[in-house]
Protein backbone atom coordinates (compact mmCIF):
# COMPACT_ATOMS: atom_id res chain seq x y z
CA UNK A 1 0.00 0.00 0.00
CA UNK A 2 1.28 3.44 -0.95
CA UNK A 3 1.49 5.87 1.99
CA UNK A 4 -0.75 8.94 1.69
CA UNK A 5 1.54 10.93 -0.59
CA UNK A 6 0.03 13.73 -2.62
CA UNK A 7 1.00 15.04 -6.02
CA UNK A 8 0.66 18.51 -7.44
CA UNK A 9 2.17 20.84 -10.02
CA UNK A 10 5.00 23.09 -8.88
CA UNK A 11 4.27 26.32 -10.72
CA UNK A 12 6.32 29.05 -9.07
CA UNK A 13 10.06 29.60 -9.49
CA UNK A 14 10.80 29.87 -5.74
CA UNK A 15 9.31 26.43 -5.10
CA UNK A 16 11.13 25.00 -8.13
CA UNK A 17 14.37 26.35 -6.72
CA UNK A 18 13.69 24.54 -3.43
CA UNK A 19 13.95 21.25 -5.35
CA UNK A 20 17.66 21.68 -6.10
CA UNK A 21 18.57 18.88 -3.65
CA UNK A 22 16.48 16.39 -5.66
CA UNK A 23 17.89 17.62 -8.99
CA UNK A 24 21.35 16.93 -7.60
CA UNK A 25 20.51 13.21 -7.37
CA UNK A 26 20.64 13.16 -11.19
CA UNK A 27 23.11 16.01 -11.65
CA UNK A 28 25.43 15.87 -8.63
CA UNK A 29 27.70 18.68 -9.85
CA UNK A 30 24.93 21.16 -10.65
CA UNK A 31 25.42 24.23 -8.54
CA UNK A 32 22.40 26.15 -7.32
CA UNK A 33 23.28 29.23 -9.39
CA UNK A 34 23.41 27.13 -12.57
CA UNK A 35 20.08 25.47 -11.72
CA UNK A 36 18.48 28.89 -11.23
CA UNK A 37 19.99 30.22 -14.47
CA UNK A 38 18.66 27.26 -16.47
CA UNK A 39 15.17 27.50 -14.97
CA UNK A 40 15.05 31.16 -16.01
CA UNK A 41 15.80 30.03 -19.57
CA UNK A 42 13.45 27.03 -19.53
CA UNK A 43 10.30 28.53 -18.02
CA UNK A 44 9.55 30.91 -20.94
CA UNK A 45 9.73 27.82 -23.20
CA UNK A 46 6.85 26.08 -21.39
CA UNK A 47 8.88 23.98 -18.96
CA UNK A 48 6.63 22.63 -16.22
CA UNK A 49 7.24 20.70 -13.01
CA UNK A 50 5.25 18.31 -10.84
CA UNK A 51 6.11 16.91 -7.42
CA UNK A 52 5.09 14.14 -5.06
CA UNK A 53 4.95 15.27 -1.45
CA UNK A 54 5.10 13.57 1.92
CA UNK A 55 3.36 16.23 3.93
CA UNK A 56 5.24 19.38 2.84
CA UNK A 57 8.48 17.71 1.69
CA UNK A 58 8.94 17.03 -2.00
CA UNK A 59 10.09 13.41 -2.35
CA UNK A 60 9.65 12.88 -6.09
CA UNK A 61 9.94 15.29 -8.94
CA UNK A 62 9.68 15.55 -12.70
CA UNK A 63 9.88 18.33 -15.17
CA UNK A 64 8.05 18.03 -18.45
CA UNK A 65 7.52 19.71 -21.77
CA UNK A 66 4.70 19.50 -24.31
CA UNK A 67 5.78 19.69 -27.94
CA UNK A 68 5.30 18.26 -31.41
CA UNK A 69 7.77 16.41 -33.62
CA UNK A 70 7.31 14.81 -37.02
CA UNK A 71 8.14 11.30 -35.81
CA UNK A 72 6.00 11.37 -32.69
CA UNK A 73 3.21 13.87 -33.16
CA UNK A 74 2.24 15.84 -30.07
CA UNK A 75 4.21 14.51 -27.10
CA UNK A 76 4.91 14.97 -23.42
CA UNK A 77 8.62 14.75 -22.67
CA UNK A 78 9.54 13.67 -19.15
CA UNK A 79 12.60 15.60 -17.93
CA UNK A 80 14.68 15.08 -14.78
CA UNK A 81 12.48 12.41 -13.22
CA UNK A 82 13.82 11.66 -9.73
CA UNK A 83 12.66 10.08 -6.48
CA UNK A 84 14.45 10.70 -3.19
CA UNK A 85 16.54 7.63 -2.33
CA UNK A 86 14.72 7.11 1.00
CA UNK A 87 11.38 6.82 -0.83
CA UNK A 88 12.31 4.49 -3.69
CA UNK A 89 10.37 1.23 -4.08
CA UNK A 90 7.37 2.76 -2.28
CA UNK A 91 5.29 3.57 -5.37
CA UNK A 92 6.38 7.20 -5.65
CA UNK A 93 7.83 6.82 -9.15
CA UNK A 94 4.72 4.98 -10.36
CA UNK A 95 2.48 7.68 -8.87
CA UNK A 96 4.51 10.38 -10.60
CA UNK A 97 4.61 8.63 -13.96
CA UNK A 98 0.87 7.87 -13.81
CA UNK A 99 0.20 11.59 -13.22
CA UNK A 100 2.41 12.50 -16.19
CA UNK A 101 0.64 9.92 -18.37
CA UNK A 102 -2.73 11.39 -17.39
CA UNK A 103 -1.45 14.89 -18.11
CA UNK A 104 -0.31 13.74 -21.56
CA UNK A 105 -3.84 12.49 -22.17
CA UNK A 106 -5.38 15.75 -20.91
CA UNK A 107 -3.10 17.66 -23.30
CA UNK A 108 -4.06 15.48 -26.28
CA UNK A 109 -0.60 13.97 -26.68
CA UNK A 110 -0.03 11.00 -28.95
CA UNK A 111 3.19 9.90 -27.27
CA UNK A 112 5.45 10.31 -24.26
CA UNK A 113 9.24 10.32 -24.40
CA UNK A 114 12.23 10.70 -22.13
CA UNK A 115 15.97 10.33 -21.90
CA UNK A 116 17.61 8.16 -19.24
CA UNK A 117 21.31 8.17 -18.56
CA UNK A 118 23.03 5.11 -20.02
CA UNK A 119 24.38 4.06 -16.60
CA UNK A 120 20.98 4.31 -14.85
CA UNK A 121 19.93 0.66 -15.14
CA UNK A 122 17.26 0.96 -12.45
CA UNK A 123 15.55 3.68 -14.50
CA UNK A 124 15.73 1.56 -17.66
CA UNK A 125 14.05 -1.33 -15.88
CA UNK A 126 11.34 0.98 -14.47
CA UNK A 127 10.53 2.63 -17.82
CA UNK A 128 10.48 -0.67 -19.70
CA UNK A 129 8.11 -2.11 -17.09
CA UNK A 130 5.90 0.98 -17.56
CA UNK A 131 5.55 0.40 -21.30
CA UNK A 132 8.29 2.60 -22.74
CA UNK A 133 10.44 1.23 -25.56
CA UNK A 134 14.04 2.09 -26.36
CA UNK A 135 13.88 3.72 -29.78
CA UNK A 136 17.37 5.11 -30.35
CA UNK A 137 20.35 6.97 -29.02
CA UNK A 138 20.39 10.53 -27.79
CA UNK A 139 23.55 12.28 -28.99
CA UNK A 140 25.04 15.34 -27.28
CA UNK A 141 27.87 17.56 -28.48
CA UNK A 142 29.17 20.16 -26.02
CA UNK A 143 29.88 23.46 -27.74
CA UNK A 144 31.22 25.19 -24.61
CA UNK A 145 31.67 24.45 -20.95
Amino acid sequence: MIPPFHIRPITQLPEMLQQHRLIQHLNPHMEFSRYEQLLHQMLPNNYQMVGVFDREMCIGLSGYWIGTKLYSGKYLEVDNFVVDEQYRSQGVGKLLLDWLTSEAGRQGCETMMLDAYVVNNAAHKFYLREGFAIKGFHFLKRLRK
